[in-house]
This record gives C-alpha cells, structure tokens and sequence, in this order.
C-alpha cells in the first residue's frame, strides 16, 4: 500500500473518529436516549415476545411485526401505550380481590401479583404504571408488602429474578459472576436476608427485598433496569421454620459465623467488582451484627454503601432538621435538641453517628463539639437506658452511654425503661410516679424534658400510653414523635395515638405509610413517612453519575441536608417534614446533584463516561443557588453545603435518568 493510499486511509479513519465523537458529545444525555435510539436485538418472534427486556406487546408496530417475524402472533389492532396501561389497570381493580389466596390473603399481596406478572412479561410498561402510580405502588413493591412477599416468597416464586451466591458456592463465584448476561450493571443490592426489616430472619426468601429496592431504583432514580441486579448471600438460616420447610428454596443449615461468613462475602464483592469495576454495591437488611463491620471493611476500598445504617441516618436527619425548622427555628439550633432514641441496632446506631456529627459540626467541629452533642442523647435498648456501667456493651453503642454522674442528677440509673427515662422529663404528680414505681425526681435533679422521640427499636407499640403522656410536659414548642420501624406493626405507635395523647401541635413520622389524621376544625395531622426512598435513589444515582471512587460521609450528609432543605417554610409550618412520594423523581433528581456536587468539592469524582471531572467541575461552578434558607444566618448557610444546588449539574443528572418508553427495535443475526 503506498503512503498516500495509507494516508488517505487515516484521514478516513480519523474523520469518522470525529463525527462519532461529535455525534457522541451532541448527545451526551445517555440513558435518556437510548429509550429513544434504535435498539439491535438477536432475536425474533416468540423469543422477542417472551423478553421482558423488549416485549411491547399489543404495541408493537405493524412495521416491527413484519421486521421482527410477529405478524400473525398478536391480535392485529395496534394499542398505544396509554392504552394499554388503561386496559392493565381496570384489569388489576378488577381481579385484585379475585386474586387472593382466600380470606386471609391480603388485598396489598394481590396487587403485588398481578404487577409482578407484569414485571415478568413487560419491563417497560411495568416501569411506566409504577412511576405514574409511584404513591399508591411504592407500598406494593416496598414497605410495608414486600415484607409479606418475603415471608411468602418460596410460595410465591415464579420466574427467577437476580442472582444467589450461596455458601456451597465457595471458589467458583468469580465465574459465576459471567452467567449474568448484562456487561454493564450500574447498581447491585444485596442482602443476605438475616433481617428483613423487622421480621428477623428470612433466608433466601429475604431477595425479594432487594428486588423492591432495585424497583424503586429505576422508578425514582431512572437507573436503566438492564443495568441492576439483586443478589442473595445465602449463608443458611437460622430460622428453625425454614430449616424444616420441605418447601423452602434456600440451604436448609444454620447460618455460618466467624471467619467462614466473612470469607463468602469477601468473594462475592471482588467477583462483582472484577466484571463491573464501576457498580455500586447497596448492603440491604444485613443484621446489626455484620452490618457495621462489613461497611467498616468495605467501605474505603469499594463503592458502596448500608442503607439500613446510612440511608436511614440520612432520612432521620433530613427530618429532625425538619422538626427544628417547625419549632420556628433556625436548624442551626439542631445542636439544642434533646433526643431520646429507642433502638441501638444498626439502624438506631447509623443516626446516632450521623446525628452526633451533624451537631458537633455545627458546633465547629472539634473535640468539645463531639462531646457537647453526645450529651444530647438518651439510648435505650432492649435491656434499658445504655449507661457507662452497661456489662459487655456493644463498641458501637459505647459513645452513646450516659455517664454516672449525669443520670444521677437526672434520677435515673443503668438500664432504666423507656417509660422511666422520658418519665423523668415530665412534671409528673407524686401519684403518678408512685404508681408507675418510678423513682421519685429529687431535689436539684435536672429533667431531661426531651424534644425528640425517636423509635428504631422494631417493637410495634413501644411507645405506650405512658410514654406518649409524659412527652406532654416536654418544653419544646412541638415534641417530635418519629416512629420509625417497618413494617407497620412493628411501628412503636401509630399517629393517631400521638395527637390523641400528646396533642395536635406535634410533629409525627413513621417509617410505613399511615394515613393523615383528622383533628377536627378542619386540621389535619400529618403523619410523614420517613422513606429510605427519599434518599437511596439520590445517593446511588449521585455516585454514579459523579464516579466517586467511594460513597464519603460528606456525600451522604450533603444528601440529607438537600431532603433537609426541599420543603417549603408553609409546609413546614403546617408540620410537613417529608415531601410527597409523587415527586421522587424531582426529589432524587435534587439529591443526586447534591451528591455530585459533594463527590467534586471533595475531589473524588472521576467522571462518567464521556463526562470527565474537569467538566464536572465546571458544571459545579454554574448557576449556583440556595433554596428554602428563609431567614437563616450567615453561618447556618456556610455550613448547610448540600443545600447549594446547582442548575447546570440537575440537569446534567436529569438528562441521565433513564425513562421508560419503546425503543424501535432492529433485528440483526447474531
């Protein structure tokens, strides 16, 4: 070949490498487009109709019915996708009931059905009902019914969905990986299913938890679906029901421990992170037990995150910074908050920590601020009020337990109930306290008098009559009662015990979904649920779309300052902490931008795709804004770094979400 000919054949080559760069930097919003770019397929006909992935149905066009051999295999009118969603929801009304296994069977499973079997045949339509229905279906596909598709998942499984790594799988996972037919998986959430919310231990079974979430991924995150996967580590069980079920689908041995737990879960995260270097790997219902340590071994060296200790850190956060702002306060003020805290698993550890450090970094973030937010806090757990004298107390508890001297001025002793340590905070008649065997408030002795009530104990009820009457002589302006634990009957009480004990001006969340109140006079109590929903979506789609080489502390916070901040000073007012579910594509949209933005300032991101960190940080430097400060000082607005939201950066995240409609598909032999 002569020079010229070589030469020309380099211009050629380079001159395509520019219009497909320039094609490429013209439509940088990927995942946004893919829904509308052709999609190659390898197949046709009946395969193409039975592929969740591509199937359309009664949508497709006449057009691909002759292009992908289905003429003949459809009925001949040709539906468009409004409405098929109608024909499918006047269906599942209509045979919601009909579909219960007998009397006993619940309304809410039902409904799970028939979605599922829609999830199974048609992705994208499947997508598309739970995003425009995302308030009524986020209970379906997540708390509080997928804590009942868990406990009936061996009688409920179908089709398989996600993958399971299991204990007889040792030194082969690192090719097991391979049988996944996705090359690139963005997102991953794995459980190992030892406690599923506050059902305790459910084996196998627990993978329908890591479906839901994966589901609400997609809806609120717009994470593309072939890109997510569920995973089981079936480590065995120690659920002696399931280990003597003939029809159980897990390994039927009691769980390992030690050494041997640890081994499994070390060769699924480098199996996973061997083939897809860039997922984000969410640890979902792992108990208290592993759930710090395998975030404390993992956390610097992968990217991933718990969800149970961080997600419900942040959400909690989001929402006593709300409660503040209630009170008509600046959340500066959040360092004044008396807290007592019910539960010391991995949940009520992850908001202690992250509580402590919100404090303590408002309060200039050294050693006396740690210590001056510590003081904050009242921990009971199962055995009583954690002190200093707590036998063979847990090392994640320790900075949490009061000290001796400060419970004896406030007349009170290790181990004391929940009733006595918020008790002790009201100004209780001599009667009262003799009745209860409660000791009797001395002279000089400093009530605690708390502004906060925060239940993530997994005890439905725990917050009695008792409890919720001495709250009435707190000297906040509106108590905050957060009744956190799922499903719902394990909530510590329900809303309408709150406002018809404590009073109509306080402030109530729940983890499950309660309906409002009727205080009458035409006031309503609103009973906000504190939704890990808020939060995951934003942090997982901040991550990946900033290519943090890890998930910070300062991510996470930034994330729970935005949720913080996204209500208006009139919702707040009227006691609304928490936004509406119907918004979480706006709200996940908000939060991952903070998270990009965060990853940036703290110089870890690495970019995404064809968006480089140079970019990034230009993006960042335009068009900044702070929303919802109201009248807030100077120094509350320095420190409140994830309410700085930036326009070019939403945008950025919004052209990224992946949206559920039709690709045309183009058939091409493999």
């Amino acid at each position: 070949m002569s020079n010229f000919s070589r030469q020309m054949r380099l211009s050629s080559s380079m001159i395509r490498r520019l219009h497909r760069r320039d094609a490429d930097l013209s439509s940088r919003c990927f995942t946004t487009t893919e829904g509308h770019r052709p999609t190659i397929v390898h197949k046709r006909s009946l395969d193409i109709l039975h592929d969740p992935w591509f199937n359309k149905g009664t949508s497709f066009s006449m057009t691909e019915r002759d292009r992908l051999d289905l003429r003949g295999l459809l009925p001949p009118n040709v539906m468009s996708t409004e409405q098929q969603i109608e024909r499918f929801m006047d269906d599942l009304k209509r045979l919601a009931v009909n579909a219960r296994d007998g009397p006993f069977d619940p309304y809410a499973l039902a409904k799970w059905r028939i979605l599922n079997r829609l999830h199974d045949r048609n992705e994208t339509m499947y997508y598309k009902v739970l995003i425009a229905n995302i308030e009524e279906y986020a209970p379906i596909v997540y708390t509080p019914t997928v804590g009942l598709v868990c406990q009936n998942y061996s009688g409920l499984f179908r089709r398989p969905r996600g993958m399971y790594f299991s204990a007889a799988d040792r030194g082969e996972m690192m090719s097991m990986v391979y049988n996944w037919p996705a090359d690139q998986v963005d997102m991953i959430v794995v459980t190992d299913g030892s406690r599923i919310l506050g059902l305790g231990d459910l084996g196998v079974q627990g993978i329908g938890i890591a479906i839901g979430k994966l589901d609400l991924y997609v809806a609120a995150a717009g994470i593309n679906p072939q890109r997510v996967l569920p995973v089981m580590i079936d480590v065995g069980t120690n659920n002696e029901k399931l280990l003597k079920d003939p029809l159980y689908l897990g390994l039927q041995e009691h769980r390992l421990d030690g050494d041997e737990y640890i081994t499994v879960v070390d060769e699924f995260m480098e199996a996973v992170f061997t083939r897809w270097p860039h997922v984000i790997v969410q640890f979902e219902d792992f108990q208290s037990k592993w759930a710090f340590k395998l975030l404390q071994r993992y956390r610097d060296t992968y990217r991933m995150f718990n969800d149970d200790v961080q997600g419900t850190a942040g959400v909690a956060i989001a929402g006593l910074l709300g409660a503040v702002r209630a009170q008509g306060k600046p959340t500066i003020d959040f360092p004044k908050q008396k807290i007592v805290v019910a539960g010391a698993g991995s949940a009520g550890i992850g908001v202690l920590n992250a509580a402590r450090k919100t404090m303590a970094r408002m309060l200039g973030n050294n050693e006396s601020a740690f210590e001056s937010a510590r003081s904050q806090f009242w921990v009971v757990d199962a055995k009583g009020l954690i002190t200093e004298e707590r036998e063979n107390l847990d090392p994640d508890a320790l900075p949490f337990a009061r000290k001796t001297k400060e419970i004896g001025r406030q007349g009170l002793k290790e181990g004391a109930s929940l009733a006595e340590v918020v008790l002790l905070s009201a100004i209780a008649s001599a009667k009262k306290m003799d009745k209860l065997n409660v000791i009797r408030p001395l002279a000089g002795v400093r009530e605690v008098k708390p502004d906060v009530l925060l239940g993530l104990s997994a005890v439905g009820g725990l917050f009695t009559k008792e409890v919720l009457e001495a709250l009435k002589a707190s000297t906040s302006t509106r108590p905050a009662i957060f009744a956190m634990s799922n499903p719902t009957k394990n909530a510590e009480c329900t809303p309408e015990e709150a406002f018809s004990i404590v009073g109509d001006n306080i402030i109530f969340a729940s983890g499950s979904p309660f309906n409002d109140v009727d205080l009458g006079n035409g006031l309503i109590g609103h009973c906000n649920q504190g939704n890990n929903m808020y939060l995951f979506p934003g942090i997982g789609l901040g991550t990946l779309l900033s290519g943090s080489r890890v998930i910070s502390d300062g991510m996470l916070q930034a994330a729970a300052e935005c949720l913080a901040a996204y209500m208006t000073e009139e919702e707040v007012f009227k006691g609304v902490i928490y936004p509406s579910i119907s918004s979480i594509r706006n709200i996940t949209k908000e939060v991952a931008a903070a998270v990009v933005k965060e990853a940036i300032d703290e110089d870890l991101a690495e970019g995404y795709r064809d968006m480089d960190p140079r970019e990034l940080h230009k993006l960042s430097q335009e068009n900044g804004r702070v929303k919802n400060l109201g009248d807030s000082t100077s120094n509350e607005k320095t420190w409140l770094l994830g309410m700085e939201q930036v326009e070019e950066l939403a945008t950025y995240v919004e052209n990224n979400m992946w949206s559920p409609e039709y690709p045309t598909l183009v058939y091409k032999r493999d």
